[in-house]
This record gives structure tokens, C-alpha cells and sequence, in this order.
């Protein structure tokens, strides 16, 4: 297993794998899991000849537990430490929800500015800003995450089976297909991280307001969303980025939800590839 130490003294875990004089493709995973949540797309992409490299979120997975530093500000000095570390250029970020807004805030702070990047892509993500303000009336309610905060502390497990089960794939519409082994591999990579990452994590992908990222990027950018997204409302989300990206497409799935990366991986996968290789 492979680790790079932080600044602050945090070990982040990551996988590289594939040919090392390979384009990279690095992934970004959500909340509460881990690196592990891009399989589908890792072994995609190895097949293709691609390098790959992901990471476990300070406090997520294996990366080490920390009681600071759940913002998005370090998550992007986090992916800047193991970009820097692997010496990786021209490359391919893609993020998937929380992961979206990191690779936002690294695309813009870190990866442009040092010329490491090539292209990005934002799956399900949440930036610009997921909560409701005067200047956001289109965003979600803070009860809403006063609501998970709260669900979280008082059952943590339990809150880990309710998301997966229900909203995050789409399983609570009718005539939906479960898929057992799923929900339990998002509780798995839940629960291997730190209650106190995915509490203050909460705040961190609800709160930043990311305006001033997506105007900064310039890189060609793809934006994909479901239509169906229980999680993260695509009207606030995808469709407000967009506006704000200089060099941006968007594609929305009709029907898909926020986990597609998962159980619609087969379309997701061929739509990054295209994206990846144009």
C-alpha cells in the first residue's frame, strides 16, 4: 500500500497502477467513501492502457484519521501532495459528488496554475453550492444537513445502510432493481472511515460555495448528471456549473440517479472514455 504525507502530517492512501508513461486518470471519490467506490472505472480504464491513480479523502478509507483539515481547501492540498508526489502531468481528473467539488478547488488552485492538467470531468457533483442562501435560493434547506449531521451521531451504521438503500442509487424508486452487494460495499467503505471526517465533511460539500473555482477552470471540462439525483439536485448543481464553466459540456442521464457510476457503469464508462480521448 502506498501512502504520501501531508504538510499537516496526514497520510493520504492511494493506488497507482497501469503504465507509469501513460496519460493519468486520477479519480475523486464522495461521501463517506473511498477510492475503492471507482473499481468499475479502474479496471475500465487499465484495460484501456491508462494509468490510474486514486486516493482515500484525509480521514476516509485508509487514509489516516485527522481531527482537522475536513474543508475543501486541504482536500485539494491533499490531491496536490500525491500529484506532486507521482510527478503527474496531463492529467484527467474526475470526481464524482463531494469528490467534483475537490477536484474544482484542486483544478483551479493547484492543477492549472502548475500546468498538471489536461481535462476534468464533474459526475453528480456538488459544487457550485448545495445549501440554500439568499444568492442560492435553488439549493437545498440547511435542515436537510442538519438532518444527516444529526443521523449520523446518533447511529452512524445505521445511517450508512439507510443512504445506500434508498436515495444514493436510486433503490426507493419504484421497480428498482436492488443490488444487495452494493449497498453493502458503500456501509463497507462508510465504516472504515472516521465519523468525525464525514461529520465535518458534511459542512464541507453543503457549505463551499465553489463559484469562483468553475470560473477559474479553463481546461475543457465535462459535467454529467442524472436527472433522477435524490442527492445532489441537478437544477442546482449541473446546471448552474455549466453557466460558470469557460470551456464546459454537459450530458444528463434521464432516469439515472446519483450512484450511476455504479449500477450504470457500462454508459458512464464509454461516455468518460470518449470524453478522455477527444
Amino acid at each position: 500500500m502506498a501512502y504520501v504525507t501531508t504538510s499537516d502530517g496526514v497520510d493520504i492512501f492511494f493506488k497507482d497502477l497501469g503504465p507509469r508513461d501513460a496519460q493519468p486518470i486520477v479519480f475523486h471519490h464522495g461521501w463517506p467513501l473511498s477510492s475503492d467506490d471507482w473499481d468499475a472505472q479502474v479496471l475500465f480504464f487499465l484495460q484501456k492502457g491508462y494509468r490510474v491513480v486514486a486516493h482515500d479523502r484525509r480521514g476516509h478509507g485508509r487514509s489516516s484519521e485527522t481531527g482537522t483539515g475536513h474543508d475543501m481547501d486541504h482536500y485539494a492540498a491533499d490531491v496536490a501532495a500525491v500529484s506532486d508526489h507521482l510527478d503527474l502531468r496531463n492529467a484527467v481528473h474526475i470526481g464524482h459528488s463531494t469528490g467534483g467539488g475537490e477536484v474544482a478547488r484542486y483544478v483551479a488552485r493547484h492543477g492549472e496554475p502548475n500546468g498538471r492538467v489536461a481535462r476534468a470531468v464533474l459526475v453528480s457533483a456538488v459544487p457550485p453550492l448545495m445549501v440554500k442562501t439568499e444568492n442560492n435560493p435553488g439549493g437545498l434547506p440547511i435542515e436537510v444537513f442538519d438532518g444527516f449531521r444529526a443521523a449520523l451521531a446518533a447511529n452512524r451504521a445505521q445511517f450508512f445502510l439507510d443512504v445506500p438503500s434508498g436515495p444514493f442509487y436510486g433503490y426507493n424508486r419504484e421497480g428498482a432493481k436492488v443490488d444487495q452487494g452494493v449497498i453493502q460495499n458503500w456501509w463497507r467503505q462508510g465504516m472504515m472511515g472516521s465519523a468525525k471526517a464525514h461529520y465535518d465533511g458534511i459542512k464541507a460539500f453543503s457549505e463551499t460555495d465553489q463559484t469562483q473555482d468553475l470560473k477559474a477552470i479553463s481546461v475543457p471540462t465535462l459535467v454529467l448528471h442524472g436527472e433522477d439525483d435524490q442527492i445532489v439536485p441537478i437544477g442546482a448543481s449541473a446546471h448552474q456549473s455549466i453557466k460558470l464553466l469557460k470551456n464546459g459540456t454537459l450530458k444528463t442521464y434521464p432516469g439515472f440517479g446519483h450512484g450511476m457510476l455504479t449500477v450504470n457503469a457500462d454508459v458512464l464508462n464509454a461516455d468518460l472514455l470518449a470524453f478522455v480521448q477527444g
